[in-house]
């Protein structure tokens, strides 16, 4: 009964927890989805599998150092399978299918990946046989029965190695259906972030627009939002034709109207090579090019807000190159500007210092 009570009660307040990110899934304008629905019960049985089985041990080892060894040992268990998230898929130091023994997984970074079915049955299968050799030592009352007990875990841990995938591409996946593209004409967003594609049309249609008039034929035509995972620090996507977006980007996700309206034109004429989100910051030199050049566009230089840089670093940057740029005749203005662009496409040189001239032929 009170094995039952804790399990009860621990999956209790972790499923609150749950509710709580439940109503605000299916209740938000964006992706409604039951995505996370198993994922939360297999955190839910982690609980309950991990408090019987440390009272089973518990009854079986009567001792005070039984709760801390257990704590410590379980501490030193998830640390040791856990799972890094910088690269483009997360991947574990040891072995794939051992790491995901660890109810632990990787910290979500890409918004659209999520667990594949294998990984809910093995990590099922591993939680329910801990759980049975919990209740199984609580019953046990001799030496042979404790040792009879510790069957249903090494059965859970056999049938979970040969289910769980062995390949981390195959333990997390993108979710097609929260990646697929909604598309207003030409501005085009992933399922899950829908809400924002009222919000995006028409200050999308109006940087096209612009890129085109400044560009020409070289311009971007579509926009759309990546979708493809990366790893940490790694260069984004980028295609011919294309004006790519990442909501993780501050400069863009934080803007709206004309702001909106500039970040996209600068992201279109100088796309970042370092990428700028929560754990990412992209350097000054790249914000301040793309200052400039959506000022060549749109006539005035403002900075862009929500890139980590303050608004006076920026201007302190870029004016003096803005000031050069405009004093030049149109034809040198263009070749400057064609010179950013080469840099900020190829990542292999100084966008900034394309535009104040320092990539010229002597």
């Amino acid at each position: 009964m009170l094995a039952g009570a804790t399990a009860l009660t621990l999956t209790s307040a972790f499923a609150l927890v749950v509710l709580v990110g439940a109503v605000q899934v299916l209740s938000g304008t964006g992706h409604p989805h039951l995505g996370w629905l198993p994922i939360s019960l297999v955190g839910a049985l982690s609980l309950a599998a991990g408090a019987v089985l440390g009272m089973g041990v518990g009854r079986a080892v009567p001792s005070v150092l039984t709760p801390p060894v257990l704590a410590v040992g379980a501490l030193v268990f998830t640390n040791v399978l856990r799972v890094s998230d910088e690269r483009a898929v997360p991947e574990a130091a040891v072995s794939n299918r051992l790491s995901l023994l660890s109810p632990a997984v990787a910290q979500v970074r890409e918004v659209l990946f999520t667990l594949s079915a294998a990984v809910h049955v093995g990590q099922t299968l591993w939680l329910l046989g801990l759980a049975a050799t919990g209740f199984a030592l609580l019953a046990a009352a001799t030496p042979r029965a404790r040792l009879l007990a510790l069957a249903p875990v090494l059965a859970g841990t056999a049938l979970a190695l040969l289910v769980l995938p062995s390949d981390p591409r195959r333990t997390y996946v993108v979710d097609e259906a929260a990646a697929r593209q909604v598309c207003d004409g030409p501005v085009c967003v992933t399922n899950t972030h829908r809400a924002r594609l009222a919000d995006l049309t028409d200050p999308g249609r109006k940087a096209l627009g612009l890129l085109h008039a400044a560009l020409g034929d070289g311009a971007p035509v579509v926009i759309h939002e990546s979708t493809t995972p990366r790893e940490l620090g790694a260069v984004p996507e980028r295609y011919d034709g294309v004006l790519m977006v990442d909501f993780d980007d501050g400069t863009i996700a934080g803007a709206r109207g004309d702001a909106l309206v500039r970040a996209l034109v600068a992201q279109g004429m100088a796309p970042v090579c370092r990428p700028r989100s929560d754990r990412e910051g992209g350097p000054a030199v790249e914000t301040a090019a793309q200052s400039i050049a959506a000022a060549w566009v749109l006539g005035d230089l403002l900075p862009l807000d929500g890139n980590g840089h303050s608004r006076a670093d920026q201007i302190a940057l870029a004016e003096p190159v803005w000031r050069e740029l405009k004093a030049l005749p149109r034809a040198e203005q263009l070749a400057r500007i064609n010179a950013m662009r080469a840099a900020a496409l190829g990542c292999e040189a100084d966008p900034l210092g394309a535009l104040a001239g320092k990539g010229e032929s002597p």
